[in-house]
């Protein structure tokens, strides 16, 4: 029985290895003849065993082996890919995950038996599966096999058992094997965590290279290996991918020798080669990459934010104290918070990428149910957010991609009826907008169905009889809760629960929904959300006494506002003319009902947004502030204007202005003006 601190991390190794099988599954579909993905799923296969195997998952080791030794059919020629076999292989990677959640779940016999009845179909046997997967018998003259190796220095750390390496082996018809201990140090300079043992082994003839060359998918990294026949002309040797071969290895005597690999010049060193100072400088060493707890991260970042506002104090307090030694001290405390900070937000910052393969399959399993052909494409997946983000979006994805699968895309019939292609494209696209992220799902379909809304509205009692909204307005009632415009309850809708959940989860993350939509061409959902959750730059202004903060990431742009706009009831449009573009603005005194008169130097603040660009006139700007964004009370929560509050360096609270609201609003009262 696994502890709770080893099975975690069996946890994290599997699910990112079935997520990888699966991305590689799905692409393999679109391109069945790719020799390299194809060697990939196998390696995904064999390393899911071998990883099931350590950690003494047998059900899962055994479930994989079964599966890869049928699928060592299409990575040997011998069947083609197909999309029947990629439906039973994800069927199987369903099957690993279901056996991660609860030990010995059932179904893998099936899932074995039609991937068999199928493979064994596809190589022409009548029933069963009757593949011969051996290769051709070896060439008169050829010996057996002559392997040596060493496994990476690292195994035993990295939790790797050598003895399971060993028992393939043996499986495979091993004979004559024998521990190589001449790289084993003096006692004195032995270190314990390190494998220093190579083998050597002796191998039958029949034995294909490639199945040896399995045993050791598992350790590449790092991996010293000589293959080669003991009689005959030996084959030349084909390094193991990422071999590395120690140049301080002396080589092999016997027959073996001809067949030992050369290092690449530039080759990193192996981990196992002896720390010799007199030895030509290593080149650098890959990165290493640590599997942490979301936990511990959410916690470093709460833990930063107090810090960036106890630093906001300290800089409040020694500008009153005018000490020139605290000065230096706090400057350097800024800086180091700021990198401290900057540090912390990489971490979290997470590319939409890390989601969009749960889409792909989730698009494969739609295309089956519906009987529909649909293809899915993502741009801009190396957009990044928040990884709270980014982890809240995937169910309200998922709904509007089955809400465009079900509803917006057509039958084939009726796509080629209307002159398209037959095969319906939904797009996945995300790019940056000042300080938001904008993500637009969009398909190329029939879409949304105006009169329909509207009546359904019209029928709940959300419109008036007779009401004829804009299309903005109309098309947001679908994500009221209950909604629904489908005739009848199906498997993927019907319920009016998926858009209401869409519109709860984007709400929460202070966010914004846009829908467009033209009959016959199709329709887009664009989901407006902020950068971070975290903390992000700030600019802090003054308005009427009362202190403000907006994202640093929203402002172009700071002008001087001219003295005929000055006055409040001054005459004019209320739009500045700045470098031959006409931009509206707004008064934030006027916005937020301040009294007072404002002084006679006023700012314009212009900010910008998907929505296009917007004065905010303020009566003093105060600088740059590092702003640990608070969430505002439910009771607040409804008020468009502010996205969120901070704790200033005194110790008062500031309101973050929210940009795109305000940008919305001064583009209303700009085209009201323009009406009128």
């Amino acid at each position: 029985m696994m502890d709770a601190e080893t099975l975690a991390v069996f946890r994290a190794e599997t699910e990112g290895l079935v997520e990888t099988l699966e991305e590689r599954l799905l692409a393999l579909q679109a391109t069945p003849e790719d020799r390299e993905l194809i060697d990939g799923v196998f390696r995904d296969l064999h390393t899911l065993k071998g990883t099931g195997a350590m950690f003494g998952r047998e059900d899962i080791a055994g479930f994989l082996h079964d599966f890869e030794s049928a699928f060592e059919a299409v990575r040997s020629g011998a069947a083609e890919v197909d999309a029947p076999l990629v439906a039973i292989s994800l069927r199987a990677r369903d099957h690993v995950a279901a056996l991660l959640e609860a030990e010995g779940a059932p179904g893998g016999e099936a899932i074995l038996a039609d991937l068999a009845r199928h493979l064994g179909k596809e190589a022409g046997a009548e029933e069963g599966f009757a593949l011969d997967l051996g290769e051709p018998p070896p060439a008169a003259g050829a010996g057996p096999w002559q392997l040596t190796f060493k496994l990476p220095a690292d195994t035993l750390v990295l939790g790797g058992k050598p003895e399971l390496v060993l028992a393939e082996l043996r499986e495979l018809g091993a004979t004559r094997l024998r521990a190589r201990i001449r790289d084993v140090p003096p006692l004195p300079l032995l270190d314990a965590a390190e494998l220093h043992l190579g083998w050597e082994v002796e191998l039958p003839a029949e034995v294909s290279e490639d199945a040896i060359r399995d045993v050791f998918l598992f350790h590449e990294q790092g991996l010293e290996l000589t293959l080669a026949r003991a009689e005959g002309a030996p084959p030349p040797a084909q390094p193991a991918p990422e071999t590395s071969i120690s140049p301080a290895e002396p080589a092999p005597e016997g027959p073996t020798a001809a067949a030992q690999p050369r290092p690449a010049p530039a080759a990193p060193p192996s981990a196992a080669e002896p720390r010799d100072a007199s030895a030509a400088a290593p080149a650098a060493k890959p990165s290493a990459h640590m599997r942490v707890p979301a936990e511990r991260l959410d916690d470093m970042m709460d833990r930063v934010g107090e810090l960036v506002l106890a630093e906001a104090r300290l800089v409040d307090i020694v500008a009153r104290s005018g000490d020139p030694s605290l000065v230096a001290v706090t400057e350097d405390i800024q800086r180091l918070t700021a990198a401290m900070r900057d540090t912390t937000m990489s971490i979290r910052m997470t590319p939409i990428s890390t989601i969009t393969g749960r889409f792909r399959r989730l698009v494969h399993d739609l295309t089956s149910k519906l009987g529909k052909r649909i293809a899915f494409v993502a741009e801009g997946e190396e957009t990044e957010l928040d990884k709270t983000v980014v982890e809240r979006l995937t169910e309200p994805l998922m709904h509007i991609i089955r809400n465009a699968a079900d509803h917006g895309l057509e039958e084939p019939s009726g796509r080629a009826a209307a002159g398209k292609e037959e095969t319906g494209t939904i797009t996945l696209s995300a790019r940056y907008s000042g300080a938001e992220v904008l993500i637009s799902l969009s398909d190329d379909g029939r879409g949304l169905n105006r009169e329909a809304i509207r009546a359904r509205a019209t029928a709940r009692g959300l419109l008036g009889e007779g009401a004829e909204p804009a299309d903005e307005e109309l098309f947001g009632l679908i994500f009221a809760p209950g909604f629904s415009t489908a005739a009848e309850v199906t498997e993927l809708s019907g319920r009016g629960v998926g858009m209401d959940v869409v519109k709860r989860t984007i709400d929460g993350l202070r966010g914004a929904i846009e829908v467009t939509s033209r009959p016959g061409e199709g329709t887009s959902v664009t989901l407006r959300l902020p950068l971070t959750l975290a903390i992000i730059d700030g600019l802090l202004i003054e308005v009427a006494g009362e202190r403000f903060v907006l994202p640093l990431a929203a402002v172009d742009e700071i002008v001087e506002l001219p003295e005929a706009l000055a006055e409040p009831g001054a005459r004019g449009n209320a739009f500045l003319d700045i470098r031959d573009s006409l931009v509206p603005f707004l008064r934030l005194r006027q916005l937020l009902q301040s009294s007072g008169v404002p002084g006679p130097h006023q700012k314009v603040i212009v900010v910008t947004s998907a929505d296009g660009r917007v004065g905010l006139v303020v009566d003093r700007i105060i600088g740059s502030n590092q702003t640990v964004i608070k969430q505002l009370s439910p009771l607040h929560a409804g008020v468009k204007t502010f996205s969120g509050a901070t704790i200033l360096g005194d110790g008062a609270v500031a309101l973050i202005l929210d940009v795109p609201q305000l940008v919305a609003r001064g583009r209303l009262e700009a085209d009201g003006r323009e009406a009128a």
